[in-house]
């Protein structure tokens, strides 16, 4: 099994880089890192990158994620190869865009691109962000699946992620402590379907709100609070119709009680992802025309 140390970076094309930045830091609140290659990097902690926009086709998404040592990286790709899945190793131009030591690159059942990397580049300074936002991290990424089950099973059994819940086929996966790094939900294509930072305290999350709509930012989904994660949240739409998501208070999963957490099964209705009442403006989080409570 391989074993994820932690969800690294996520990488969007766009077709109008110049939104895309503005967005990133106008917005969102991230710090610019630099820009190289038609790319911009922003990041949101310690890490020498979190988020980057680079010139390219909108539905281009890439997720990293970081393993601990070289001989780490090494087995999962040949546990990857000997499993029928396509993996190739990183060019060293490709590790220098990426700012890592290596990496390998596959895609999950449903095609959605995957970097596994090591050595990968924290900054020398402080995170100073362009604004106030509260942001502590970039922190978690929902992701489509066209087969919910099968790539549950990928997910798990291959890269040692954890069922946290399920709201109907939807499986929130930690692979550390933290309620869930990936959530999968069931649409029809392959791709990131939000990304998500956390931040302080539900003061930021209600600064955002006003703030979002005084700009004419549309909110999507919020505020509310999660009853599977604990957390409150605030989604919003950003270039490319990716949506964004603001939370704070999200639950742990601490190491003392993984033998004998249970995973729940919430409905894929509106009150399981939101405790609040908050009805979501996302076609993953509605249920489907004509069913029932429970899908």
């Amino acid at each position: 099994m391989i074993n994820l140390l932690d969800i690294r970076y996520v990488r969007l094309g766009t077709r109008d880089s110049g939104q895309a930045n503005r967005f990133a830091r106008e917005v969102l609140g991230l710090e610019q890192v630099r820009q190289e290659s038609g790319a911009t990097y922003f990041r949101s902690d310690s890490r020498d990158h979190t988020l980057v926009y680079f010139e390219g086709d909108p539905s281009d998404h890439t997720l990293g994620f970081e393993l601990r040592t070289a001989d780490e990286l090494d087995q999962a790709a040949a546990e990857l190869s000997n499993s029928g899945v396509e993996v190739r190793a990183g060019t060293p131009d490709e590790c220098e865009q990426r700012h890592v030591g290596a990496f390998v690159h596959f895609k999950d059942p449903t095609g959605n691109k995957i970097d596994l990397v090591v050595n990968p580049h924290h900054s020398g300074r402080r995170y100073f962000p362009s604004r106030d936002a509260g942001i502590t991290g970039f922190s978690h990424v929902g992701l489509c699946t066209t087969d919910a089950a099968r790539d549950e099973r990928f997910w798990t059994q291959m890269l040692s992620a954890r069922v946290s819940d399920r709201i109907g086929e939807a499986a929130l996966l930690r692979i550390d402590e933290v309620h869930h790094k990936v959530a999968l939900f069931p649409t029809t294509r392959p791709g990131i379907q939000h990304v998500n930072h956390q931040v302080e305290s539900v003061d930021d999350i209600m600064r955002a709100w006003y703030m979002l709509k005084k700009a004419d930012v549309p909110i999507a989904f919020g505020p509310g609070r999660h009853p599977t994660s604990g957390a409150m949240f605030l989604y919003f739409r950003g270039p490319d119709d990716m949506i964004f998501e603001y939370s704070s208070g999200v639950r742990l999963i601490r190491a003392e009680d993984e033998a004998t957490y249970q995973p729940r099964q919430f409905p894929r209705a509106e009150e399981s992802f939101c405790m609040w009442g908050s009805v979501p403006d996302i076609a993953e989080f509605r249920r489907p025309q004509g069913a029932g409570a429970q899908t």
